[in-house]
């Protein structure tokens, strides 16, 4: 079929800015997703972290309404989001709703070492996109800097990832200068710093039954704190362990499930799941790609990484299943409680999965 069209109307400009647009939404990635709270048993909002540092939300109910793609489709529809807030200059790394229902913040954190929150009642109340996406924040937490020789100050250390104790009023960050920080939420200050890593922090969890956390590192290295003491209490160190003779590279990623006694670790090719009462590796997992992020589901396993595949797991390492995805790499796994999937990555794309395993939707993220 010819298309037809009239050349005077012609717009260079107009042009080359839409091909621009497509290709910077092609290159954008999604680095955590999150399930807004909801009375509704199933998922209604899905918020989102970026590269370009926005935070966004979309209405899953929507993009099923209009039957958005799959992870096979070779066009992936775009989904508009419902709001936008310019959450971060630089990329925007985390993203988790602190609280409980519309009276929750949602915090995100990233590239300029901040953690910043919003009431999310108020997101949903007020129409942030209309205003460039710029919304007051309630809580805007910043690193600190270290003072080097004649006084000068460092760069403010990026946070890669973040975890909370509601009951404690504390947000926990890992930080890009080897330091864990917890952060009083209501007085806005720094309570208790842990040391002991050599190398940047990539991820964290709290463990709020123990009144610890964990944090995994570039260094290798899983580390258990006494939020306490701020001291270390267990290194877990894949490459000492007798069962995993192999190198290992950093520990990318951390999942502690539900009753906080297992701990799963995300190191290079290699997913070890470690018992920590026992404080002893059971198991470990390989993958043909290097592992992003995991979680638990249950006494089960999820895993996405530089592949565009959701694989679950059991204890043992036995694969259970494995799903395709959109994004040819994937940095970001989410669970709802109704026991939907969300597989978020390069490409600004989210695979939308069902608890039985079927793709319920697929969709590119275009921020308003």
């Amino acid at each position: 079929m010819v298309m037809e069209m009239d050349c005077r109307n012609w717009n260079e400009d107009d042009y080359r800015d839409t091909i621009v647009q497509e290709r910077e939404l092609q290159c954008r990635t999604v680095f955590r997703t999150a399930f807004a709270p909801s009375q509704n048993r199933n998922p209604d909002l899905i918020v989102t972290a970026s590269s370009d540092g926005s935070i966004a939300s979309y209405s899953l109910s929507h993009c099923l309404g209009l039957g958005f793609g799959n992870a096979r489709a070779e066009n992936v529809l775009v989904a508009e989001s419902d709001c936008f807030i310019q959450g971060h200059d630089g990329p925007a790394y985390d993203v988790k709703f602190y609280g409980h229902g519309e009276d929750s913040l949602l915090l995100s954190c990233g590239d300029d070492g901040r953690i910043r929150g919003w009431r999310w009642k108020e997101i949903l109340s007020s129409d942030v996109s209309m205003q460039g996406g710029h919304l007051k924040s309630v809580l805007n937490l910043v690193n600190p800097q270290h003072k080097g020789p004649w006084g000068a100050l460092s760069p403010i250390p990026e946070n890669n990832a973040i975890a909370f104790d509601f009951q404690g009023g504390s947000i926990f960050a890992a930080a890009g200068d080897s330091c864990a920080y917890c952060w009083d939420v209501e007085k806005g200050e720094i309570k208790m710093v842990f040391r002991g890593h050599s190398d940047y922090l990539h991820c964290i969890v709290a463990r709020n039954s123990r009144n610890q956390i964990v944090t995994g590192s570039e260094d290798g290295t899983a580390r258990i704190w006494d939020c306490k003491s701020g001291k270390c209490v267990q290194v877990i160190d894949p490459k000492k362990d007798e069962k995993l003779k192999e190198f290992f590279p950093c520990v990318s990623c951390i999942g502690l499930d539900a009753s906080e006694s297992w701990l799963a670790c995300g190191s290079g090719q290699t997913v070890s799941v470690w018992s920590l009462t026992a404080g002893e590796c059971i198991s470990r997992i390989s993958t043909h790609a290097s592992i992003q992020d995991v979680l638990f589901d249950e006494n089960q396993i999820l895993a996405v990484g530089a592949e565009p595949q959701l694989s679950r797991f059991d204890m043992n390492g036995v694969i259970l299943s494995q799903i395709q995805c959109a994004s040819q790499s994937a940095f970001s796994v989410s669970l709802h409680p109704s026991g939907v999937t969300a597989v978020a990555g390069y490409g600004a794309l989210v695979d939308i999965i069902s608890q039985f395993g079927s793709h319920l939707c697929t969709f590119r993220c275009r921020c308003q």
